[in-house]
C-alpha cells in the first residue's frame, strides 16, 4: 500500500469544495454519474475498434446502490473503462492542467462565482467529499487483471493498493456525513436521477432492499426483497426531436457536459439529413471559460458516431476563436475506427464544421438583433475570440464585422461598424479608431482630441488582439477603417489655416528635431492636438508603440529600433514660447519634455528615465 500526498492544489480545491463552493451539494451525484457515463463511452468505443477489447463482455450500465441502516453508505458503480494504479494518481491525485494555480489565485471568494470555475475545471469528483467522510475507489482497468483500492478521507492524503474485483470498472463507495444522510432514500434518488441525469445514454439502475408483505391479517407477514429498478430514460437527448425537449432539460444536460453549475446563455440543436446526416448540440456559456486563454485550453465540444463517444479532445472540430462553446457533434457519416490524423483532413467532418459554424454565427446575429441585452451579456464575455475570429475565418468575415463590438467615445457599453457608421458625420472620410492596452489612458489621449473636437466618433480599441486584428481588415462596407496612431491619418483634419501654420512655425519645428537628433524620425505640425502640446505617432509603414511591446511580448527580441514621429500643437504656448529661446540647453530640455511625455501618455518605454528626472528638475528649478 502506498500512501500519497495531495498535490497542492488538489487540496486546495478540495477545501473550497467540502465548504460548500457548490451552490447545491447534491450535484455531486451529477458528477459522479457523468463520469461514469464518460467510462462507458471510452470502453464501448474500444469494443468496437479495437481487436484486443472486442471480445470483452461489455455490458453498459451505472447501479446506484446505498445502505441506510448502521454505517450510511452510497455506491455508485459503472461497467466501464475503469482504472490502473497509474490512472488514480493521474486522475484523483493530482490536476493535470496548465495553469491551475493561476486559476486559483483568480477565486474570488463569492462563492456562487466561484462555483461555476470549480465545475467548468472539471473536477467533479472531489464534490463528493461535501457529503462524505471518507471515500473508497474500487476499479481494474478493462483489459487488465489487477484492481485497485483507492481512499481518502479529502484532508491531505490518499492511500492506493491492490486489491481484488471480479470484473472491469469502477464502484465508488461514499461512507456519507450527516450532511449526506439524506441520500440513502430510493426516493432522493431516483428525484435527482430524473432531474440531472434522465438524459444519460446508458441505464441507471437504483438497487435497493425493500420490505413486502404476504398474506392477510394474523398471517400477515414481512419480507425483506431486494429491488432493481431503471431510474432514467436512456437515450441520447441530442437525438430526441426539439419538439419533446424543454429548456429545463437542455440545461440539465448542459450542465453534466460542461461541468458548470449555471444554465448556458444559449443553445443551438440542429439535425441535418440529406447528403451528410448529422446531429449538433451546441451551448454557449454564461461565463467564459477560466482556460480560454491558455494554449492546453479544454475543448467543448464531443464527437460522437451513431451515438458511440470518438473524442473530447480534439481541438479541430471547431475553430480555436468558437473554443468557448460547449456540446456534441453526432455523424451518422464518419467510420467508427476513424483516427485522429485523418479527422483533421476529413471531408465530412469539414463540412459539419463549416456548416455548423456559419450555424452558430447566425444564432448569434440573430441574437444581437432580436435581444440586444442578452447579446451584450454575451460580448461581455466573448468579444475578444470573435475579433480573433475576423483575422482567423476569412470565409465569415463579413457576419464577424457585424458582431463584433467595440468601446467609443460617443456611446456608452459597446457599439457595433454598423451603428458607428450611421452616427458619422457627412464630412467625415473614415472609421477611425485608437489602439492601446488601457481604456482610461485611451479616452484621454493627446491622439484624439482633434476628432473629438471635431465631432467625430473615434473606436477605443484596448484589447492586445485588436493591434493585429483591425488592421487587416482594411474596410468596412466600402469605409476605410484609419488608425489615429499612425500618421497619415491626421491629414482628415487638416484645413487651409494648417497650412499657413506650418510654414510660420517650420523653424521651431527645425529646432526641435535638431535638439532631438535621431530619437524621432520626423518632428511635425499636429492637426489633432487642441490641449497637449505634444504626442507621438507611427509612421504609416511602421508598428505601433503597442504592436513593439505585443512582438517583445511574443519573444521576438530583436526588433529594429523604430523611432516615433512628433507632432506638436503650433497653439499651445510651451511651443509658441520656444520660438524665442535662445539658450541651446533649455531648447533640448523642453524638446526632450515634449517627446518623453508624449512617449508616457502612449504607454512607450523611456530608455533613459534618470535622464528624464534631471530634465524635469532642470526645468522646475528654473520655473521657481
Amino acid at each position: 500500500m502506498s500512501k500519497k500526498k495531495f498535490k497542492t492544489e488538489v487540496s486546495q480545491l478540495l477545501n473550497l469544495i467540502i465548504h460548500s463552493l457548490y451552490s447545491h451539494k447534491e450535484i455531486f451525484l451529477r458528477e459522479l454519474i457523468s463520469n461514469a457515463s464518460d467510462a462507458l463511452d471510452k470502453l464501448k468505443y474500444l469494443t468496437l475498434t479495437e481487436d484486443a477489447f472486442k471480445s470483452l463482455k461489455f455490458d453498459p450500465q451505472i447501479t446506484i446502490s446505498f445502505t441506510a441502516e448502521g454505517e450510511k453508505t452510497l455506491t455508485i458503480t459503472d461497467t466501464g473503462i475503469g482504472m490502473n494504479a497509474e490512472d488514480l494518481d493521474l486522475q484523483l491525485g493530482t490536476i493535470a492542467r496548465s495553469g491551475t494555480k493561476n486559476f486559483l489565485n483568480n477565486l474570488s471568494g463569492d462563492a456562487r462565482k466561484d462555483a461555476s470555475l470549480i465545475g467548468q475545471f472539471g473536477v467533479g469528483f472531489y464534490s463528493a467529499f461535501m457529503v462524505a467522510d471518507r471515500i473508497e475507489v474500487l476499479t481494474r482497468k478493462a483489459g487488465e487483471d489487477q484492481a485497485w483500492l483507492w481512499e481518502s478521507d479529502g484532508q491531505n492524503a490518499y492511500t492506493v493498493k491492490e486489491a481484488q474485483k471480479d470484473s472491469f470498472g469502477t464502484s465508488i463507495t461514499l461512507h456519507l456525513n450527516d450532511e449526506g444522510a439524506e441520500y440513502t432514500s430510493k426516493w432522493e434518488l431516483e428525484s435527482l436521477i430524473k432531474k440531472y441525469s434522465d438524459h444519460i445514454a446508458f441505464p441507471i439502475f437504483l438497487e435497493y432492499d425493500d420490505t413486502e408483505y404476504e398474506g392477510e391479517g394474523d398471517d400477515k407477514k414481512e419480507k425483506k426483497v431486494h429491488k432493481r429498478e431503471q431510474a432514467n430514460k436512456a437515450s441520447a437527448l441530442w437525438k430526441q426531436p426539439k419538439s419533446s425537449l424543454t429548456d429545463e432539460e437542455y440545461n440539465e444536460f448542459y450542465k453534466t457536459i460542461s461541468h458548470d453549475s449555471e444554465d448556458p446563455l444559449l443553445y443551438l440543436h440542429t439535425k441535418a439529413e440529406g447528403t451528410l446526416e448529422y446531429t449538433t448540440l451546441f451551448y454557449v456559456p454564461k461565463k467564459a471559460p477560466f482556460d480560454m486563454y491558455q494554449a492546453d485550453y479544454k475543448p467543448g465540444v464531443k464527437l460522437y458516431v451513431n451515438r458511440v463517444f470518438i473524442t473530447d479532445d480534439e481541438k479541430e472540430l471547431m475553430p480555436v476563436y468558437l473554443r468557448f462553446l460547449r456540446g456534441i457533434i453526432d455523424s451518422e457519416d464518419l467510420p467508427l475506427n476513424v483516427s485522429r490524423e485523418i479527422l483533421q483532413q476529413n471531408r465530412v467532418l469539414s463540412s459539419i464544421r463549416t456548416a455548423s459554424v456559419k450555424k452558430v454565427l447566425a444564432e448569434l446575429k440573430n441574437l444581437s438583433e432580436n435581444n440586444p441585452e442578452k447579446y451584450n451579456e454575451f460580448i461581455e464575455q466573448y468579444n475578444r475570440p470573435l475579433k480573433e475570429g475576423l483575422y482567423s475565418d476569412y470565409a465569415n468575415r463579413d457576419t464577424l464585422l457585424e458582431l463584433v463590438r467595440f468601446k467609443s467615445t460617443e456611446v456608452e457599453g459597446y457599439t457595433s461598424f454598423a451603428a458607428y457608421k450611421e452616427r458619422m458625420k457627412d464630412d467625415q472620410k473614415a472609421i477611425y479608431y485608437v489602439t492601446g492596452d488601457n481604456e482610461d489612458t485611451l479616452r484621454n489621449s493627446p491622439l484624439i482630441e482633434g476628432y473629438v473636437k471635431k465631432g467625430y466618433e473615434v473606436l477605443i480599441m484596448d484589447d492586445e488582439v485588436d493591434e493585429i486584428v483591425v488592421p487587416s481588415i482594411g474596410k468596412y462596407k466600402d469605409t476605410d477603417l484609419k488608425s489615429v496612431n499612425k500618421s497619415g491619418t491626421s491629414d482628415d483634419l487638416k484645413t487651409e489655416k494648417d497650412k499657413e501654420t506650418e510654414k510660420k512655425i517650420k523653424p521651431v519645428l527645425k529646432k526641435i528635431k535638431d535638439a532631438l537628433g535621431d530619437r524621432v524620425k520626423d518632428v511635425v505640425l499636429s492637426s489633432r492636438l487642441n490641449d497637449s502640446p505634444s504626442c507621438i505617432v507611427a509612421d504609416e509603414n511602421d508598428p505601433t508603440v503597442q504592436m513593439q511591446q505585443m512582438l517583445k511580448a511574443m519573444g521576438q527580441s530583436e526588433i529594429p529600433e523604430i523611432v516615433p514621429i512628433l507632432e506638436v500643437n503650433a497653439d499651445n504656448e510651451i511651443v509658441q514660447k520656444l520660438a524665442d529661446i535662445k539658450d541651446e540647453d533649455l531648447v533640448k530640455d523642453i524638446s526632450f519634455m515634449l517627446l518623453e511625455q508624449a512617449m508616457m501618455v502612449e504607454g512607450a518605454e523611456l530608455k533613459q528615465p534618470a535622464e528624464f528626472v534631471k530634465r524635469l528638475n532642470r526645468i522646475m528649478k528654473m520655473a521657481l
